[in-house]
Protein backbone atom coordinates (compact mmCIF):
# COMPACT_ATOMS: atom_id res chain seq x y z
CA UNK A 1 0.00 0.00 0.00
CA UNK A 2 1.38 3.40 -0.97
CA UNK A 3 1.09 6.36 1.40
CA UNK A 4 1.74 10.05 0.72
CA UNK A 5 0.61 13.51 1.79
CA UNK A 6 -1.23 15.42 -0.91
CA UNK A 7 -3.30 18.52 -1.57
CA UNK A 8 -6.68 17.58 -3.05
CA UNK A 9 -9.59 19.39 -4.65
CA UNK A 10 -12.73 18.32 -6.42
CA UNK A 11 -13.10 18.54 -10.20
CA UNK A 12 -14.08 22.18 -9.77
CA UNK A 13 -10.59 22.91 -8.39
CA UNK A 14 -11.85 24.99 -5.47
CA UNK A 15 -11.00 24.84 -1.74
CA UNK A 16 -7.85 22.64 -1.77
CA UNK A 17 -7.04 20.84 1.49
CA UNK A 18 -4.24 18.50 2.55
CA UNK A 19 -4.63 14.90 3.71
CA UNK A 20 -2.68 11.67 4.01
CA UNK A 21 -3.59 9.53 1.01
CA UNK A 22 -3.58 5.75 1.34
CA UNK A 23 -3.83 3.57 -1.75
CA UNK A 24 -4.89 0.10 -0.58
CA UNK A 25 -4.39 -2.84 -2.92
CA UNK A 26 -6.51 -5.30 -0.96
CA UNK A 27 -9.61 -5.27 1.19
CA UNK A 28 -7.42 -6.10 4.19
CA UNK A 29 -5.28 -3.01 3.63
CA UNK A 30 -8.40 -0.86 3.33
CA UNK A 31 -9.72 -2.27 6.63
CA UNK A 32 -6.38 -1.64 8.36
CA UNK A 33 -6.44 1.97 7.19
CA UNK A 34 -9.94 2.54 8.53
CA UNK A 35 -9.12 0.95 11.88
CA UNK A 36 -5.98 3.06 12.17
CA UNK A 37 -7.39 6.41 11.08
CA UNK A 38 -6.79 9.28 13.48
CA UNK A 39 -9.22 11.77 15.05
CA UNK A 40 -9.89 13.47 11.70
CA UNK A 41 -11.23 10.22 10.24
CA UNK A 42 -11.06 9.00 6.65
CA UNK A 43 -13.06 9.12 3.42
CA UNK A 44 -12.96 7.03 0.25
CA UNK A 45 -12.01 8.69 -3.04
CA UNK A 46 -12.27 7.44 -6.59
CA UNK A 47 -11.24 9.33 -9.73
CA UNK A 48 -11.91 12.79 -8.28
CA UNK A 49 -14.82 13.78 -10.53
CA UNK A 50 -17.07 15.03 -7.72
CA UNK A 51 -17.06 18.77 -8.37
CA UNK A 52 -16.97 19.86 -4.73
CA UNK A 53 -15.28 18.72 -1.50
CA UNK A 54 -17.04 15.38 -0.93
CA UNK A 55 -13.82 13.34 -1.38
CA UNK A 56 -11.49 15.62 0.60
CA UNK A 57 -10.59 15.34 4.28
CA UNK A 58 -8.46 18.17 5.62
CA UNK A 59 -5.92 16.92 8.15
CA UNK A 60 -7.22 13.35 7.97
CA UNK A 61 -6.96 10.31 5.71
CA UNK A 62 -8.21 9.70 2.19
CA UNK A 63 -8.50 6.17 0.78
CA UNK A 64 -7.68 6.21 -2.93
CA UNK A 65 -9.69 3.21 -4.12
CA UNK A 66 -8.47 3.14 -7.71
CA UNK A 67 -6.06 0.21 -7.14
CA UNK A 68 -9.03 -1.98 -6.18
CA UNK A 69 -10.16 -2.30 -9.76
CA UNK A 70 -10.85 -5.94 -10.55
CA UNK A 71 -13.86 -7.12 -12.51
CA UNK A 72 -14.53 -10.33 -10.61
CA UNK A 73 -17.32 -12.14 -12.46
CA UNK A 74 -19.58 -11.50 -15.44
CA UNK A 75 -22.80 -13.42 -15.92
CA UNK A 76 -23.44 -12.67 -19.59
CA UNK A 77 -26.65 -14.69 -19.53
CA UNK A 78 -28.27 -12.86 -16.64
CA UNK A 79 -26.67 -9.47 -17.27
CA UNK A 80 -24.85 -9.20 -13.94
CA UNK A 81 -21.33 -8.07 -13.14
CA UNK A 82 -19.48 -8.24 -9.81
CA UNK A 83 -16.60 -5.79 -9.55
CA UNK A 84 -14.43 -3.90 -7.10
CA UNK A 85 -15.52 -0.40 -6.15
CA UNK A 86 -12.48 1.14 -7.84
CA UNK A 87 -13.49 -0.06 -11.31
CA UNK A 88 -14.43 2.86 -13.54
CA UNK A 89 -17.49 3.04 -15.74
CA UNK A 90 -15.05 3.48 -18.63
CA UNK A 91 -13.48 0.11 -17.85
CA UNK A 92 -16.90 -1.55 -17.56
CA UNK A 93 -17.81 -0.23 -21.00
CA UNK A 94 -14.56 -1.54 -22.47
CA UNK A 95 -15.24 -5.02 -21.14
CA UNK A 96 -19.03 -5.27 -21.31
CA UNK A 97 -19.96 -3.60 -24.59
CA UNK A 98 -18.32 -6.30 -26.75
CA UNK A 99 -20.50 -8.78 -24.82
CA UNK A 100 -23.68 -6.85 -25.62
CA UNK A 101 -24.15 -5.14 -22.25
CA UNK A 102 -24.06 -1.51 -21.13
CA UNK A 103 -24.08 0.23 -17.76
CA UNK A 104 -27.68 0.99 -16.76
CA UNK A 105 -27.00 4.62 -15.77
CA UNK A 106 -24.08 6.86 -16.65
CA UNK A 107 -23.45 10.48 -15.67
CA UNK A 108 -21.79 12.98 -18.02
CA UNK A 109 -18.36 11.44 -17.42
CA UNK A 110 -17.45 7.77 -17.67
CA UNK A 111 -14.36 8.40 -15.51
CA UNK A 112 -16.31 7.65 -12.35
CA UNK A 113 -15.75 4.61 -10.15
CA UNK A 114 -18.52 2.18 -9.24
CA UNK A 115 -18.06 3.05 -5.57
CA UNK A 116 -18.37 6.74 -6.38
CA UNK A 117 -21.44 6.12 -8.53
CA UNK A 118 -23.17 4.42 -5.58
CA UNK A 119 -21.95 6.88 -2.95
CA UNK A 120 -23.21 9.77 -5.05
CA UNK A 121 -26.15 7.78 -6.47
CA UNK A 122 -25.40 9.32 -9.83
CA UNK A 123 -28.09 9.98 -12.39
CA UNK A 124 -28.03 10.28 -16.15
CA UNK A 125 -30.15 11.28 -19.10
CA UNK A 126 -32.44 8.31 -18.54
CA UNK A 127 -33.60 9.08 -15.01
CA UNK A 128 -37.18 9.51 -16.17
CA UNK A 129 -37.23 5.90 -17.35
CA UNK A 130 -34.54 4.16 -15.26
CA UNK A 131 -33.99 6.10 -12.03
CA UNK A 132 -30.56 6.59 -10.52
CA UNK A 133 -27.57 4.24 -10.35
CA UNK A 134 -28.55 2.59 -7.05
CA UNK A 135 -31.76 1.18 -8.56
CA UNK A 136 -29.57 -1.18 -10.58
CA UNK A 137 -27.35 -2.34 -7.72
CA UNK A 138 -28.20 -5.85 -6.52
CA UNK A 139 -25.96 -5.48 -3.47
CA UNK A 140 -22.56 -4.32 -2.27
CA UNK A 141 -19.94 -5.10 0.37
CA UNK A 142 -19.41 -2.24 2.81
CA UNK A 143 -16.45 -1.80 5.14
CA UNK A 144 -17.85 -0.14 8.27
CA UNK A 145 -16.20 1.81 11.07
CA UNK A 146 -15.59 -1.29 13.20
CA UNK A 147 -13.43 -2.80 10.46
CA UNK A 148 -16.07 -5.39 9.55
CA UNK A 149 -17.39 -6.04 6.04
CA UNK A 150 -21.18 -6.15 5.65
CA UNK A 151 -23.11 -7.37 2.63
CA UNK A 152 -25.82 -4.78 2.01
CA UNK A 153 -28.98 -5.43 0.01
CA UNK A 154 -31.60 -3.08 -1.46
CA UNK A 155 -34.57 -2.30 0.75
CA UNK A 156 -32.52 -2.04 3.95
CA UNK A 157 -31.80 1.17 5.90
CA UNK A 158 -28.04 0.78 5.40
CA UNK A 159 -28.49 0.49 1.62
CA UNK A 160 -30.70 3.58 1.52
CA UNK A 161 -28.29 5.56 3.70
CA UNK A 162 -25.25 4.54 1.63
CA UNK A 163 -26.80 5.21 -1.80
CA UNK A 164 -26.18 8.93 -2.09
CA UNK A 165 -24.60 8.99 1.39
CA UNK A 166 -21.34 10.50 0.09
CA UNK A 167 -19.15 7.78 1.55
CA UNK A 168 -20.10 8.60 5.14
CA UNK A 169 -21.52 5.20 6.13
CA UNK A 170 -18.38 3.26 5.15
CA UNK A 171 -16.14 2.21 2.28
CA UNK A 172 -17.80 0.32 -0.58
CA UNK A 173 -15.45 -2.52 -1.52
CA UNK A 174 -17.35 -4.31 -4.27
CA UNK A 175 -20.77 -4.30 -5.91
CA UNK A 176 -23.08 -6.41 -8.04
CA UNK A 177 -24.71 -4.48 -10.90
CA UNK A 178 -27.60 -5.30 -13.21
CA UNK A 179 -26.78 -4.39 -16.81
CA UNK A 180 -28.67 -3.17 -19.86
CA UNK A 181 -28.64 -5.33 -23.03
CA UNK A 182 -27.66 -3.53 -26.25
CA UNK A 183 -27.24 -4.68 -29.84
CA UNK A 184 -24.66 -2.08 -30.91
CA UNK A 185 -22.27 0.48 -29.48
CA UNK A 186 -23.91 3.31 -31.41
CA UNK A 187 -26.76 5.64 -30.51
CA UNK A 188 -29.63 6.75 -32.70
CA UNK A 189 -29.98 10.44 -31.89
CA UNK A 190 -32.76 12.96 -32.51
CA UNK A 191 -32.01 16.68 -32.20
CA UNK A 192 -34.30 19.71 -32.26
CA UNK A 193 -34.15 23.36 -31.33
CA UNK A 194 -36.48 25.02 -28.82
CA UNK A 195 -37.10 28.75 -29.24
CA UNK A 196 -37.35 29.53 -25.52
CA UNK A 197 -37.89 27.90 -22.13
CA UNK A 198 -41.67 27.63 -22.65
CA UNK A 199 -41.10 25.80 -25.89
CA UNK A 200 -38.48 23.50 -24.31
CA UNK A 201 -40.62 22.47 -21.33
CA UNK A 202 -43.58 21.82 -23.61
CA UNK A 203 -41.47 19.49 -25.77
CA UNK A 204 -40.14 17.65 -22.73
CA UNK A 205 -43.59 17.39 -21.14
CA UNK A 206 -45.04 15.68 -24.20
CA UNK A 207 -42.40 13.00 -23.74
CA UNK A 208 -41.06 10.51 -26.25
CA UNK A 209 -40.23 6.85 -26.69
CA UNK A 210 -36.52 7.55 -26.32
CA UNK A 211 -34.72 6.19 -23.29
CA UNK A 212 -32.41 9.19 -22.96
CA UNK A 213 -33.10 12.92 -23.20
CA UNK A 214 -31.56 16.19 -22.06
CA UNK A 215 -31.27 19.75 -23.27
CA UNK A 216 -28.46 22.26 -23.46
CA UNK A 217 -29.82 25.68 -22.49
CA UNK A 218 -28.38 28.97 -23.69
CA UNK A 219 -28.20 30.91 -20.42
CA UNK A 220 -26.74 33.96 -22.17
CA UNK A 221 -29.88 34.64 -24.22
CA UNK A 222 -32.38 37.22 -23.00
CA UNK A 223 -35.74 38.71 -23.87
CA UNK A 224 -38.01 36.54 -25.97
CA UNK A 225 -35.21 34.02 -26.48
CA UNK A 226 -34.59 33.43 -22.77
CA UNK A 227 -33.97 29.75 -22.19
CA UNK A 228 -33.67 28.77 -25.83
CA UNK A 229 -32.20 25.31 -26.08
CA UNK A 230 -31.07 22.33 -28.09
CA UNK A 231 -32.96 19.19 -27.11
CA UNK A 232 -31.29 15.83 -27.69
CA UNK A 233 -32.93 12.42 -27.43
CA UNK A 234 -31.31 9.07 -27.95
CA UNK A 235 -31.78 5.33 -28.00
CA UNK A 236 -29.36 2.46 -28.44
CA UNK A 237 -29.25 1.81 -32.17
CA UNK A 238 -30.50 -1.60 -33.38
CA UNK A 239 -28.27 -3.62 -35.66
CA UNK A 240 -30.35 -2.95 -38.76
CA UNK A 241 -29.86 0.82 -38.34
CA UNK A 242 -26.11 0.51 -38.93
CA UNK A 243 -24.51 0.84 -42.35
CA UNK A 244 -23.15 -2.39 -43.81
CA UNK A 245 -19.49 -1.74 -42.94
CA UNK A 246 -20.35 -1.04 -39.26
CA UNK A 247 -22.32 -4.30 -38.88
CA UNK A 248 -19.08 -6.29 -38.96
CA UNK A 249 -18.06 -4.86 -35.54
CA UNK A 250 -21.33 -3.54 -34.10
CA UNK A 251 -20.24 -3.63 -30.45
CA UNK A 252 -16.78 -2.08 -30.68
CA UNK A 253 -16.01 0.66 -28.16
CA UNK A 254 -13.67 3.33 -29.56
CA UNK A 255 -13.96 6.56 -27.61
CA UNK A 256 -12.21 9.54 -29.17
CA UNK A 257 -9.78 11.81 -27.37
CA UNK A 258 -8.15 15.02 -28.50
CA UNK A 259 -4.34 15.09 -28.42
CA UNK A 260 -2.16 17.41 -26.37
CA UNK A 261 -5.00 18.18 -23.99
CA UNK A 262 -2.97 20.41 -21.65
CA UNK A 263 -2.14 22.77 -24.49
CA UNK A 264 -5.75 22.77 -25.65
CA UNK A 265 -7.03 23.80 -22.22
CA UNK A 266 -4.24 25.91 -20.68
CA UNK A 267 -4.20 27.07 -17.10
CA UNK A 268 -2.53 30.37 -17.86
CA UNK A 269 -5.37 32.87 -17.87
CA UNK A 270 -6.34 33.81 -14.29
CA UNK A 271 -9.85 34.78 -15.32
CA UNK A 272 -10.33 31.73 -17.50
CA UNK A 273 -11.05 31.25 -21.18
CA UNK A 274 -14.83 31.63 -20.88
CA UNK A 275 -15.90 35.20 -20.12
CA UNK A 276 -19.27 36.85 -20.69
CA UNK A 277 -18.56 37.80 -24.29
CA UNK A 278 -16.95 34.53 -25.32
CA UNK A 279 -19.71 32.53 -23.58
CA UNK A 280 -22.36 34.46 -25.52
CA UNK A 281 -20.53 33.97 -28.82
CA UNK A 282 -20.04 30.24 -28.23
CA UNK A 283 -23.68 29.85 -27.21
CA UNK A 284 -24.86 31.64 -30.35
CA UNK A 285 -22.70 29.39 -32.52
CA UNK A 286 -23.87 26.24 -30.74
CA UNK A 287 -27.52 27.14 -31.08
CA UNK A 288 -27.28 28.18 -34.73
CA UNK A 289 -25.27 25.11 -35.75
CA UNK A 290 -27.80 22.72 -34.21
CA UNK A 291 -30.40 21.36 -36.64
CA UNK A 292 -33.93 22.62 -36.29
CA UNK A 293 -35.05 19.01 -36.44
CA UNK A 294 -33.05 15.89 -37.24
CA UNK A 295 -33.76 12.23 -36.48
CA UNK A 296 -31.80 9.02 -36.53
CA UNK A 297 -28.26 10.39 -36.54
CA UNK A 298 -25.78 7.67 -35.53
CA UNK A 299 -23.29 8.65 -32.84
CA UNK A 300 -20.73 6.76 -30.82
CA UNK A 301 -21.74 6.08 -27.24
CA UNK A 302 -18.82 8.21 -26.03
CA UNK A 303 -19.85 11.18 -28.19
CA UNK A 304 -23.47 11.02 -27.05
CA UNK A 305 -22.96 10.51 -23.32
CA UNK A 306 -19.49 11.87 -22.59
CA UNK A 307 -18.39 14.54 -25.09
CA UNK A 308 -16.26 16.39 -22.55
CA UNK A 309 -14.28 13.25 -21.73
CA UNK A 310 -12.58 13.75 -25.10
CA UNK A 311 -10.92 16.86 -23.61
CA UNK A 312 -8.93 15.94 -20.48
CA UNK A 313 -8.43 18.87 -18.10
CA UNK A 314 -11.45 20.70 -19.51
CA UNK A 315 -12.01 21.82 -15.92
CA UNK A 316 -9.27 24.41 -16.52
CA UNK A 317 -11.39 26.57 -18.83
CA UNK A 318 -12.58 28.81 -15.98
CA UNK A 319 -9.08 29.71 -14.84
CA UNK A 320 -6.94 29.14 -11.79
CA UNK A 321 -9.73 29.88 -9.31
CA UNK A 322 -11.74 26.95 -10.67
CA UNK A 323 -15.49 26.74 -11.08
CA UNK A 324 -18.65 26.06 -9.13
CA UNK A 325 -21.05 23.48 -10.47
CA UNK A 326 -24.55 24.44 -9.38
CA UNK A 327 -27.13 21.70 -9.89
CA UNK A 328 -30.63 21.90 -8.47
CA UNK A 329 -33.98 20.21 -8.94
CA UNK A 330 -37.50 21.53 -8.41
CA UNK A 331 -40.60 19.37 -8.53
CA UNK A 332 -43.37 19.14 -11.08
CA UNK A 333 -45.68 22.09 -10.58
CA UNK A 334 -42.76 24.36 -9.60
CA UNK A 335 -41.90 25.43 -13.14
CA UNK A 336 -42.22 29.11 -12.21
CA UNK A 337 -39.22 28.74 -9.89
CA UNK A 338 -37.22 27.28 -12.78
CA UNK A 339 -38.30 30.17 -15.02
CA UNK A 340 -37.34 32.72 -12.38
CA UNK A 341 -33.89 31.24 -11.83
CA UNK A 342 -33.14 31.00 -15.56
CA UNK A 343 -34.16 34.65 -15.97
CA UNK A 344 -31.93 35.72 -13.09
CA UNK A 345 -28.91 33.89 -14.51
CA UNK A 346 -29.58 35.35 -17.95
CA UNK A 347 -30.05 38.91 -16.67
CA UNK A 348 -26.88 38.67 -14.61
CA UNK A 349 -25.02 37.57 -17.77
CA UNK A 350 -23.36 34.68 -15.98
CA UNK A 351 -20.77 33.14 -18.33
CA UNK A 352 -22.08 29.58 -18.19
CA UNK A 353 -21.58 27.71 -21.43
CA UNK A 354 -22.24 24.26 -19.94
CA UNK A 355 -25.88 24.22 -18.81
CA UNK A 356 -28.00 21.05 -18.99
CA UNK A 357 -31.68 20.55 -18.21
CA UNK A 358 -33.05 17.08 -17.46
CA UNK A 359 -36.44 15.78 -16.42
CA UNK A 360 -36.41 13.40 -13.46
CA UNK A 361 -38.81 10.55 -12.85
CA UNK A 362 -39.71 8.58 -9.72
CA UNK A 363 -37.94 9.44 -6.47
CA UNK A 364 -35.00 7.19 -5.62
CA UNK A 365 -34.73 5.26 -2.34
CA UNK A 366 -31.52 6.86 -1.07
CA UNK A 367 -32.13 9.15 1.91
CA UNK A 368 -29.73 11.75 0.50
CA UNK A 369 -30.17 10.91 -3.19
CA UNK A 370 -30.52 14.04 -5.25
CA UNK A 371 -33.21 13.26 -7.86
CA UNK A 372 -36.87 13.92 -7.14
CA UNK A 373 -39.61 14.03 -9.79
CA UNK A 374 -39.33 17.31 -11.66
CA UNK A 375 -36.79 19.50 -13.44
CA UNK A 376 -33.04 19.56 -12.90
CA UNK A 377 -30.68 22.26 -14.15
CA UNK A 378 -26.89 21.97 -13.89
CA UNK A 379 -24.51 24.78 -14.80
CA UNK A 380 -20.84 25.68 -14.35
CA UNK A 381 -19.87 29.15 -13.15
CA UNK A 382 -16.39 30.65 -12.67
CA UNK A 383 -15.57 30.63 -8.96
CA UNK A 384 -14.01 34.10 -9.35
CA UNK A 385 -17.25 35.65 -10.60
CA UNK A 386 -17.92 38.76 -8.44
CA UNK A 387 -20.79 38.32 -6.00
CA UNK A 388 -21.23 34.64 -6.88
CA UNK A 389 -21.59 33.39 -3.30
CA UNK A 390 -24.39 35.82 -2.44
CA UNK A 391 -26.13 35.18 -5.75
CA UNK A 392 -26.14 31.38 -5.27
CA UNK A 393 -27.27 31.73 -1.64
CA UNK A 394 -30.31 33.55 -2.99
CA UNK A 395 -30.97 30.77 -5.50
CA UNK A 396 -30.67 28.20 -2.69
CA UNK A 397 -33.48 29.97 -0.83
CA UNK A 398 -35.73 29.89 -3.89
CA UNK A 399 -35.00 26.21 -4.54
CA UNK A 400 -35.66 25.25 -0.91
CA UNK A 401 -38.87 27.30 -0.79
CA UNK A 402 -40.10 25.37 -3.84
CA UNK A 403 -39.39 22.03 -2.11
CA UNK A 404 -36.33 21.42 -4.28
CA UNK A 405 -32.73 20.61 -3.47
CA UNK A 406 -29.13 21.16 -4.54
CA UNK A 407 -26.93 18.20 -5.51
CA UNK A 408 -24.44 17.32 -2.75
CA UNK A 409 -22.00 15.60 -5.10
CA UNK A 410 -21.39 18.84 -6.95
CA UNK A 411 -21.66 21.18 -3.99
CA UNK A 412 -18.80 23.24 -2.61
CA UNK A 413 -20.57 26.13 -0.87
CA UNK A 414 -24.02 25.25 0.58
CA UNK A 415 -24.94 26.27 4.13
CA UNK A 416 -26.01 23.66 6.74
CA UNK A 417 -29.43 25.23 7.26
CA UNK A 418 -30.15 25.00 3.54
CA UNK A 419 -29.31 21.28 3.43
CA UNK A 420 -31.63 20.54 6.35
CA UNK A 421 -34.48 22.25 4.50
CA UNK A 422 -33.76 20.43 1.23
CA UNK A 423 -33.26 16.87 2.50
CA UNK A 424 -36.10 15.88 4.85
CA UNK A 425 -34.51 12.51 5.76
CA UNK A 426 -31.28 14.09 6.94
CA UNK A 427 -32.06 13.40 10.62
CA UNK A 428 -32.53 9.69 9.88
CA UNK A 429 -29.20 9.67 8.08
CA UNK A 430 -27.46 11.37 10.99
CA UNK A 431 -29.00 8.94 13.47
CA UNK A 432 -27.87 5.88 11.52
CA UNK A 433 -24.36 7.33 11.20
CA UNK A 434 -24.21 7.98 14.93
CA UNK A 435 -25.20 4.40 15.64
CA UNK A 436 -22.90 2.84 13.04
CA UNK A 437 -19.92 5.14 13.48
CA UNK A 438 -20.02 6.74 16.96
CA UNK A 439 -16.38 7.85 16.87
CA UNK A 440 -16.54 9.49 13.46
CA UNK A 441 -14.23 7.21 11.48
CA UNK A 442 -15.73 8.49 8.22
CA UNK A 443 -15.53 12.22 7.69
CA UNK A 444 -14.98 14.63 4.84
CA UNK A 445 -14.71 18.33 4.23
CA UNK A 446 -18.30 18.16 2.95
CA UNK A 447 -19.58 16.38 6.07
CA UNK A 448 -17.95 18.90 8.40
CA UNK A 449 -19.11 21.91 6.40
CA UNK A 450 -22.72 20.71 6.24
CA UNK A 451 -22.89 18.86 9.59
CA UNK A 452 -23.90 15.63 7.88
Amino acid sequence: MSVDTVSLTGWGRTAPTTAVRFRPRSYEEAAATVRGCGPRGSIARGLGRAHGDAAQNAGGSVLDMTALNRIRTIDAGAGLVVCDAGVSLHRLMEVLLPLGWFVPVTPDSRYVTVGGAIGSDVHGRNHRTAGSFSRHVAGFDLLTADGEVRTVRPGTPLFDATAGGMGLTGVILSATLRLLPVATSLMSVDTERAADLDDLLARLTVGSRSRYESAWIDLTSRGRATGRAVLTRGEHAPLDALPAHARRTPLSFRPSQLPAARSLVPDLVPGGMIGRTSAAVLAELRYRRAPRFRTGELQRISAFFHPLDAVPHWNRIHGRAGFVNYEFVVGDGQEETLYRIVRQISQRRCPSFLAVLKRFGTRDPGWLSFPVPGWSLALDLPAALPGLARFLDGLDEEVAAAGGRVCLTDDSRLRPDAVAAMYPRLDEFRALRAELDPNGAFRSDLSRRLSL
